[in-house]
């Protein structure tokens, strides 16, 4: 894989790590999506995760691959509450209808993307990789 978005996509669950009062906290993610060639992820309002993210917005990320591979991205994290961004969210992943029936016109949901990140691909046999984001 060339790019983080292209491994994230191959490999849908990923770890992103937040911190909380001074302490780590690790949630597994799902959704990522390429908008104006940023790496965006989406979540809830009322969710600790977005308490911890505006709060300290460096965050990582971390997926393992099924090839004794693993990507862990480390940056920054801005917020993009806009209708288009939101609706590409919800055209990319009809399942987020599910969690939040109203779409893109759900005040609670919100997108976010890396502002500064740098990614790296792992492994146990090759040495340490830079990727691109997308």
């Amino acid at each position: 894989m060339k790019t983080a978005y292209e491994y994230l996509k191959a490999n849908p669950v990923f770890h992103l790590a937040t911190v909380d009062e001074g302490k780590g906290r690790v949630r597994p993610f799902g959704f990522v999506m390429k908008r104006n060639n940023l790496l965006y992820f989406c979540t809830n309002t009322t969710k600790d995760v977005y308490r911890q993210l505006v709060a300290s917005p460096e965050i990582e990320i971390s997926d393992k691959g099924t090839d004794d591979t693993w990507l862990r991205i480390r940056g920054k994290v801005a917020f993009d509450g806009s209708r288009e961004a939101k609706a590409q969210a919800f055209d990319e992943s009809a399942n987020l209808l599910r969690i939040y029936p109203k779409g893109a016109d759900d005040e609670t949901f919100i997108t976010f993307y890396f502002v500064d990140a740098k990614a790296t691909l792992f492994s146990f046999s090759q040495a340490p990789k830079s990727l691109p984001l997308v």
